[in-house]
């Protein structure tokens, strides 16, 4: 009979267990609110005064151009000589990620040319901070573990 007890008892505290793993505030989502960086980035024209791959600083890459984050998620980046045209978004993303930041939102960014802006800005970017001016992106490589920032200031 005691067996029984403990065999009900601890039948009991795993379901327990099971019910709490299951509850409603764990459903993947995060409760960051993408709407306020997208507005910001959407408004006005901005420049990269900062990339840093690895502890490189190559933000010469892309100086001179000009982004905008357009409607409909189109990202453009002009030189006045070159255009080229990507596409952006920020998303809610899974809270088992790797952000550093608590916000947990990611700032998308994807080029297929040119080959510089397809290999090194292509990335769903990590918010380190954003104001009505600037906007901190960081990228933690799953490949090599290598850093990468990124930083938007605008015109």
């Amino acid at each position: 009979m005691s067996k029984l007890k403990l065999i009900s008892v601890l039948a009991f505290l795993f379901m327990l267990n099971v019910a709490s793993m299951c509850s409603s505030d764990d459903d993947n989502s995060s409760s960051a609110d993408p709407t306020p960086v997208i507005n910001t980035a959407s408004s006005g024209t901005w420049r990269i005064t900062f990339y840093e791959d690895d502890g490189v600083n190559e933000t010469y890459h892309f100086t001179g151009y000009n982004f905008t984050f357009g409607a409909s998620n189109v990202l453009t980046a002009t030189n006045g000589t070159n255009t080229y045209t990507g596409a952006w978004s920020v998303t809610n993303s899974d809270s088992n990620d790797d952000s550093p930041s608590s916000n947990d939102l990611d700032f998308n960014i994807m080029f297929s040319s040119p080959t510089v802006f397809a290999d090194e800005l292509t990335d769903d970017w990590d918010i380190i901070s954003y104001t009505d001016t600037k906007i901190q992106l960081v990228d933690v490589s799953g490949g090599n573990g290598g850093t990468d920032y990124l930083t938007f200031e605008k015109n």
